[in-house]
This record gives C-alpha cells, sequence and structure tokens, in this order.
C-alpha cells in the first residue's frame, strides 16, 4: 500500500514510530496531487512550498517526542476556510485575489495539532451548487469517472479524498454539501450538529444551515478529526457550550437491540434501482448484526426543498451583501460613481448561479413577501424539525439513502435548476432541521459510481451515528474499493 492511501490512524502510528517522516509523506502526496489533479481539477491552490516547510517542522516536533494526532498529516480544506497568507476564493471570481488576514477556528485546531496544509480545494461558488460545475476555476471531476461529477459543494474535498490527494480533508454542508459528494466519491462524510463545530473563519451562506465537518477514507478518521475540531468557540455565536466526548470510544461499541428507524417518505417510487439495492443490502446488513428495523414517518419531507430554498437564499442575499468591490475581492475597472462601481464588480464577480440565489432571497425578504415567504419558511421549519423529533422517540438513528441516484454526468442537470435542487431532496432536511448526520459507502452502482448510506442521529448523537457506521464498515468492504486512477 502507497503512503497516499493511508488513513489519519495509520500514519499517526507510523510517524509516531518514526517508520517514516511527514517530509516523504507530505513530498507523495505533492507528487499525487501533481499526478492526478489534471484530470480530477480538486485543487484550485497547492500550497507546495509552505507544506513541506511545515512538513520539516513537524519532523522536528516528533524528534523531541512530541507527536499529537495530526502532527505532520497532510490535509487539505475547502476554498471557503479562512487560511492566514493563503489565498482564500470561495471559488468566486469577486475573491480571485483574496489573502485572508486570519485562520478560520477549525483549521486553527487542526494546526494546533500539527497538520500540514497541502492546499485549497474546489466548490460550488460561494457553496451553491450539488455539482462542482458553478466554480470560477472550472469542474472537478469524479475520479471513478471522469465524465461524472464528484458532488457539490464541496465536490473538491471529496474528489480529493476519492483520487488519494489528502489524508484528510474538512467541507462545509449547508444543505447535503458533505454528505452529498462523499456518497458519490465513495468516502465518508460528517456533518455534525448545528453548533457543534465553530465556524468562525468561514465564508458565508446561510448562517443558520452552514455546518463544518470532516471528510475522510473511513469511519475512524471522521471520528478522530470531529473530535480535533469540535468545541465550543466564543468567536461564534452560534457554537454550543458542551464537552466533546471521545467520539473514537463510541467505534467499538455494538449495535445489538439498537432500533433503527426508515423514514417511509424516503424510500420513495423513483429511487434509483442501483440506490434502492444498497439500502436493502445495508437493512440487511444491520439485521444480522442485532439491530431492530422500524418504520417512521416524516410528514412534512415535501416541503422541505422549498423551504430550504427560500430560507438559504434569502441568508445569502444578505450575507453576500457584502462583496460591493470597495473593501476586499474584486472591483471593477472604469466604474461611474459608487452605485455603478457596485453593480459592475457584483456583475463581473459573481456566476450565474450566485446570481440567482440572491436575486430569490432578495424577493423573498422585500417589503410585502417577506411573511408570506421567508416567515411562513421559518414555521415549517419548525414542523420539520419536531417531525425528526417525533421520529427518534421510536428509533435511535435514521436510515436513508444519501441521493436519489449515483453522480449524474457532468452538464447533465446545469439547464434545470430545479432537477439540480432536487437532487438533495434527503439531505436538506437534516440542516433544517440541525441534526447530524454521516454518509458512508454501501455499495457500487451498475456503471461502476459509489452509492452512499446516510445515517442520521439526535442532536449532538455524533457518537451514536459514528458507532453504527464503524459497525457496517467492520462487517463489509465497500469502504475499501477504491477509484482506479
Amino acid at each position: 500500500m502507497e503512503l497516499y492511501e493511508k488513513t489519519i490512524n495509520e500514519l499517526h502510528l507510523m510517524l509516531k514510530s518514526r517508520q517514516v517522516s511527514s517530509t516523504e509523506l507530505t513530498r507523495a502526496m505533492l507528487s499525487r496531487i501533481e499526478a492526478t489533479d489534471p484530470d480530477v481539477n480538486a485543487f484550485i491552490t497547492v500550497t507546495a512550498e509552505q507544506a513541506l516547510k511545515d512538513a520539516e517542522m513537524a519532523d522536528q516536533s516528533i524528534s523531541r517526542g512530541d507527536c499529537k494526532l495530526l502532527t505532520g498529516i497532510p490535509v487539505a480544506l475547502k476554498d471557503i476556510f479562512l487560511t492566514a497568507g493563503v489565498r482564500t476564493t470561495c471559488a468566486s471570481r469577486i475573491l480571485h485575489n483574496f489573502v485572508a488576514p486570519y485562520d478560520s477556528t477549525a483549521w486553527a485546531r487542526m494546526k494546533e495539532q500539527g497538520a500540514v496544509l497541502l492546499g485549497k480545494l474546489n466548490q460550488d461558488e460561494f457553496a451553491m451548487g450539488s455539482s462542482c460545475e458553478n466554480s470560477a476555476f472550472g469542474v472537478t471531476r469524479n475520479p471513478w469517472n471522469f465524465s461524472h461529477i464528484p458532488g457539490g459543494s464541496s465536490g473538491g474535498s471529496a474528489a480529493a479524498i476519492a483520487a488519494q490527494q489528502a489524508v484528510a480533508t474538512l467541507g462545509t454542508d449547508t444543505g447535503g454539501s458533505i454528505r452529498q459528494p462523499a456518497s458519490h466519491c465513495g468516502c465518508v462524510g460528517l456533518k455534525p450538529t448545528y453548533g457543534r463545530v465553530s465556524r468562525y473563519g468561514v465564508i458565508a451562506y446561510a448562517s443558520s444551515l452552514d455546518q463544518v465537518g470532516p471528510i475522510t477514507r473511513d469511519v475512524t478518521d471522521s471520528a478522530l478529526l470531529l473530535g480535533v475540531i469540535a468545541g465550543y468557540d466564543t468567536k461564534d455565536s452560534t457554537s454550543v457550550d458542551m464537552p466533546v466526548p471521545d467520539y473514537a470510544l463510541a467505534l467499538g461499541r455494538d449495535i445489538k437491540g439498537m432500533k433503527i428507524g426508515l423514514p417511509r417518505e424516503y424510500f420513495i417510487e423513483g429511487l434509483d434501482p442501483d440506490v434502492q439495492k444498497a439500502m436493502d443490502q445495508a437493512i440487511a446488513t444491520f439485521r444480522s448484526l442485532g439491530a431492530e428495523i422500524v418504520d417512521v414517518s416524516l410528514p412534512h419531507t415535501d416541503y422541505a426543498v422549498a423551504t430550504y430554498y427560500l430560507i438559504a437564499t434569502a441568508e445569502a442575499s444578505s450575507n453576500l451583501a457584502r462583496y460591493d468591490g470597495i473593501r476586499f475581492g474584486h472591483r471593477a475597472e472604469n466604474a461611474d460613481g459608487l452605485i455603478d462601481l457596485m453593480f459592475k464588480s457584483r456583475e463581473e464577480g459573481f456566476g450565474t448561479e450566485v446570481k440567482r440565489r440572491i436575486m430569490l432571497g432578495t424577493y423573498a425578504l422585500s417589503s410585502g413577501y417577506y411573511d408570506a415567504y421567508y416567515l411562513k419558511a421559518q414555521k415549517v421549519r419548525t414542523l420539520i424539525r419536531q417531525d425528526f423529533m417525533d421520529a427518534f422517540s421510536k428509533a435511535d438513528i435514521l436510515l436513508t439513502p444519501v441521493a436519489p441516484t449515483p453522480a449524474f454526468r457532468i452538464g447533465e442537470k446545469t439547464a434545470e435548476p430545479l432537477q439540480m435542487y432536487l437532487s438533495d431532496i434527503f439531505t436538506i432536511p437534516v440542516n433544517l432541521a440541525g441534526i447530524c448526520g454521516i454518509s458512508i459507502q454501501a455499495g457500487v452502482s451498475s456503471q461502476g459510481l459509489p452509492i452512499g448510506l446516510q445515517l442520521l442521529g439526535r442532536p449532538f448523537g455524533e457518537e451514536t451515528i459514528l458507532q453504527v457506521a464503524a459497525n457496517f464498515q467492520k462487517n463489509t468492504n465497500w469502504h475499501t474499493i477504491k477509484a482506479a486512477l
């Protein structure tokens, strides 16, 4: 097995015992990026020189006997996380030249543990998209099949793991943007409970929905990385002051007697046959491990997509008002006065999908429409959250597909935004409810594309979903099948 194929857990032990150096490991990763990224396009920025300097410092720390969990481990970040001294673009022309003056909290916590930054990863512009086609830096391609999308918006983060270009990555999830690309790229994607991980220093899309989480090779790495980035942060007003458990301790527990709920609204006609087959096989696996399968209902599911696209676009309209061509980022030339400067800078800087969502959100918040749209959507959101709470009174966790189909072809849905929006139908309600969810590999389609399984937990129930996911991986081999790059 090559160095770039190994997990955080494996590499930590190798680094600690001096079987390999961080410099050697980082060079292997940079060579892998150089060899594969012309086809994949997962990276917007590769920080090779700085990564090798950080790797050398990590080796010095290890030689002194100081080897923390991430010391010397090469990782990469979605280009939505601020990184001091490194360009942060959010995959947008409007931020093409923006260099952040400080680090996001999630990255700062990884740095404290000694992580080495390989670079910043492609995404849908401002995290608005489900396919990683809405980027000013080109489309990211799925390493399993270059003619297919990797999912979005954290498509670069998932593709980098599938292409074995980084040991682990961070993404953000506003309506499925970690779980859906993890499903499409055959890796593990965890969306923590809202407030579990600080969003300080993460460029905002929809502030009441955004959440930070890891994308990794296996469930063990997901638990380890969540333990590093989770926890209270005074710089984030939505951060929840709760102790962070040792998530890795939950991985060894069995699931005998646990109740796994199947929401009837998620197993619908029109579900791709390969996805249905993967779900049926997974349910049989959990039964064989002693879990009890129960039926539950989430009756307001039909309203989730409409609710999400009112709330998310409204918040995006507000958050993106700051990009005016004056304080930072792209500034249009030859503008005739202040108003014209703002108009031209935003027209030149934002892509089509971002403009579409700003207009939808501005309309929903406009005078005379606020109560009819945004306020009503918030009321429906409360009903959706209550659906989940009622379901959790009957089941310990819920099991659902991640997406209705495996990864679709590049360009297949760009002309029909509504069809693109519906591809997140099984992930969006989780963000509206603020609960936690994880995507793990559960099958491969007849076309050879990965299929993910979604496990959903109560608020701050990450230990439980990690426990169940780990049991599934111990008893199946789907996570060992890799893209043939």
